[in-house]
């Protein structure tokens, strides 16, 4: 597995904790970064995901 697929994931979870407690106090700002955060975590694990599908055709 790519580094970036994990570090993506952990954005991900990262950012939707961040969301939920904006949702749960209130605080738009946190919500929106924690909404970006996300997204962000999303494109860095489907670029891990292509490299790992790149390396993978490579050994075959």
């Amino acid at each position: 597995m790519d580094r970036d697929r994990v570090e993506g994931m952990a954005k991900q979870v990262k950012g939707s904790v961040k969301e939920a407690i904006g949702k749960v106090t209130g605080d738009g700002k946190t919500e929106a970064e924690g909404k970006a955060e996300k997204a962000a975590g999303k494109v860095q694990n489907t670029v891990g995901g292509a490299k790992d599908g790149v390396r993978d055709a490579l050994d075959k």
